[in-house]
Formats: structure tokens, sequence, C-alpha cells
């Protein structure tokens, strides 16, 4: 697994890489087949160490943790917990997504664009219609299965999932309702 271990604002050491690559390669490899990638970042918030870990499966999935605490060791131990009750609480939907999927998991590009807010909500009526585009980048779309998309949603800690639905071209939805349930649009259906 290639590891990317980096810090914002923070030297880490060769001890800290070292503790944070055994850690992460014992729970990973107990749990996911096949991980590729693994992406950990840590950063200062006031006095806390924040720890954020990201791990790419070979299956197109991604697990996502963040834990903060006043120890750099301890921030990533946490996050490291945090990866290892995700990764139980989904091992048997893994494995078994891994053993029918032969393929890796096809991505799509598409431009993901965040509006700019408006600064006073009573203001009158704009002089265009257009909005202001604050920032624009690349996104990726998967394609994947329903229950696929709520695994990675729910992976990711994410309210919100776009994807494609494996075997249509149409692109879908999944989200978490306020009632708890998972949401899902899928607009094939209503042509």
């Amino acid at each position: 697994m290639r590891y990317q271990i980096s810090g914002k604002q923070i030297d880490i050491g060769e001890a800290l890489q070292t503790h944070v690559e055994t850690e992460l390669d014992e729970v990973v490899d107990k749990y996911a087949e096949r991980p590729t990638e693994a992406v950990i970042t840590f950063s200062r918030s006031a006095h806390l160490y924040v720890c954020e870990a990201v791990v790419h499966l070979s299956t197109g999935l991604t697990a996502q943790a963040k834990a903060q605490e006043t120890e750099i060791y301890s921030a990533f131990d946490s996050c490291c917990e945090k990866m290892e009750k995700q990764l139980r609480r989904y091992k048997r939907r893994l494995k078994d997504h891994h053993k029918e999927r032969s393929q890796p998991v096809e991505l799509y590009e598409a431009s993901s664009y965040i509006l700019a807010a408006s600064e006073d909500d009573h203001a009158q009526e704009p002089e265009s219609l257009q909005p202001i585009i604050v920032a624009e980048m690349e996104m990726k779309i998967p394609s994947l299965s329903v229950g696929e998309a709520v695994m990675q949603m729910e992976l990711a800690g994410a309210p919100v999932l776009v994807f494609r639905k494996e075997g249509t071209s149409g692109v879908n939805v999944v989200y978490r309702r306020d009632d708890g349930n998972i949401g899902w649009i899928d607009p094939s259906i209503a042509s």
C-alpha cells in the first residue's frame, strides 16, 4: 500500500510515520483486501492535533476517518480506531462486493462548482440571475450499484453521494434523510 503522510504547518518525524504505517497496515489488512493508497494528514486546530485519514481500496471504495486530540500520537490512534470501526462494520459487504467486481470502479469526470452565498438575504432582486462562482474543480463520479453507493456514502461520512448506476448511463443520488433513512434519486425510473 502506498502511503502519503503529511503535516499542515507541522513537522512529521520518522517515528510517527513508522507508527502510522504499522498501525494502519494492521487495521486495513485485517478488514479489507488489497488497499491501494492511504493519505494521512496531520494539522493543528488551536491546542488540538487533528488527524485525517483516507484509505482507497482496490474495489474503488474509500474509507475516511478524522479525530482530534491534545497529543499527535493519540490523535492518530483515535482516527485509526474510527477507521477500524468503519471497516469492521462493512467487512462482509466489502468482501462480497470485491468478489462480484472483477474490474475496479469506473470513474467519470465532472465539474464541481461552489457558489457564493448572498451577503444579505433580504437584499433586493439581483441584477443578473447568474450566480457568482467562487471555485471550480474537477470531480470523479463513480459507477456503482446502489448498495455500493450507500456503503461508500456511509464510509465517507458524507450526507450525499452522486454516482452513475451500473448498467445505465444516468446519474443517481443517494442521501441521508432527516428521519435517518437513506433516500435514492433514480431519474431513469421516471422516464
